[in-house]
């Protein structure tokens, strides 16, 4: 049958670019504020980066309840679809994630091109191919929110059997909802105001001939990567052509901040590419820390790797690892960015995947 094709709608909307640009100055003010904490001695900043955010995601969940309340209580409509093509993401497990590209002919309204991910048993694979019929599920105010049906009610599947439909033209809907450039520029703008909010409301702590206690140490320049190590943090820097993902290199890099012999713990340990950063528990201050010796070091590459093609976050152009230790047991987030997307996993100390993508 000929099939017309829909406009996808659009995702951003002035509320989600609203949302974006408080969510980049949380984060913008809880980081800085911890950090500065941390290099000040000041316990206020330091509660402050930790409390912001756990409270912004309390409330920005309860607000959000009645939306999921009401998606919730739509029931999903039904409709037939073709594969244009299909691709198999990876996976160690018995159901591997397939980035799908369906026509979706709704029974009331125009086809459709969506694209989405499915988890689907390996046993399964072969049965879905393109230009295959399938059935599936999608919400009526939410099209992009498609789902394949594995197991259809007989006559869904009769009627699939002798279906034959027509490729509906792109571009196709993607159920990542993407913020396009303005929703990036006002998550990036409002992250620099927070935490440009609160080097100006503390700069007297902070830029003061007295700030951090104690006159930093020098920094120790090779060819190949520059150290510097303070009172209160550490980095490590490493020189073109060398990762934090090759055999060992995050291993020496962080055995080179604690040389001194005393056994600083971490309150915070970020590793990207070619930079280390770690912040260590303030002098003559108890709070909870970590030994930053004991991280997994031998599982990062493989948990970065996981991040990004597991989840689908195509071409990894950037990578970073969160270890903190401060809230409770040592928790490891890793998020890559690459061109589809960003993936986003947690793992134990031990290296041991908890939850990926938030779920």
């Amino acid at each position: 049958m000929t099939i017309a094709a829909g406009a996808p709608p659009t995702h951003t909307t002035p509320g989600g670019l609203a949302l974006g640009f408080l969510t980049g100055g949380v984060i913008g003010v809880s980081l800085t504020a911890f950090i500065s904490g941390c290099a000040v001695g000041k316990a206020p900043l330091i509660v402050t980066g930790l409390v912001l955010p756990a409270a912004y995601g309390l409330l920005r969940h309860l607000c959000t309840l009645p939306r999921r309340a009401r998606e919730k209580a739509v029931v999903p409509r039904t409709a037939l679809a073709m594969i244009e093509s299909l691709e198999a993401l990876g996976g160690d497990a018995s159901d591997v994630p397939v980035r799908f590209d369906l026509t979706v002919a709704p029974d009331d309204g125009p086809a459709y091109r969506v694209e989405f991910r499915q988890g689907i048993n390996l046993v399964e694979l072969p049965d879905y191919r393109p230009r295959g019929i399938v059935v599936v599920e999608y919400q009526p105010e939410r099209p992009w929110k498609v789902r394949i049906v594995k197991r259809p009610t007989p006559a869904w599947e009769e009627r699939a059997a002798g279906a034959y439909l027509d490729s509906a033209p792109g571009p196709a809907m993607t159920d990542d909802a993407p913020q396009g450039c303005a929703g990036g520029v006002l998550t990036l703008l409002g992250l620099l105001l927070g935490a440009a909010a609160v080097l100006l409301l503390f700069r007297a702590d902070l830029f003061g001939p007295d700030a951090g206690g104690a006159a930093p140490e020098p920094s120790v320049t090779s060819s190949s990567s520059t150290t510097t190590v303070t009172s209160a943090t550490g980095t490590v820097a490493l020189g073109p052509g060398r990762s934090m993902l090759d055999q060992g290199e995050l291993r020496k890099a962080v055995e080179s901040l604690t040389q001194d012999g005393e056994q600083r713990q971490a309150l915070t340990v970020v590793v990207q590419e070619r930079l280390l950063t770690v912040v260590f528990s303030p002098t003559g201050v108890r709070t909870a820390g970590f030994d930053p010796l004991a991280l997994p070091f031998d599982r990062v590459a493989a948990l970065v790797e996981d991040a990004g093609a597991t989840l689908g976050a195509g071409s990894p152009r950037s990578w970073q690892l969160t270890a903190d230790g401060v809230t409770g047991p040592l928790t490891l987030r890793v998020t890559v960015t690459g061109d589809r997307g960003t993936g986003v996993l947690e793992a134990d100390g031990q290296g041991n995947v908890l939850r990926r993508n938030g779920s």
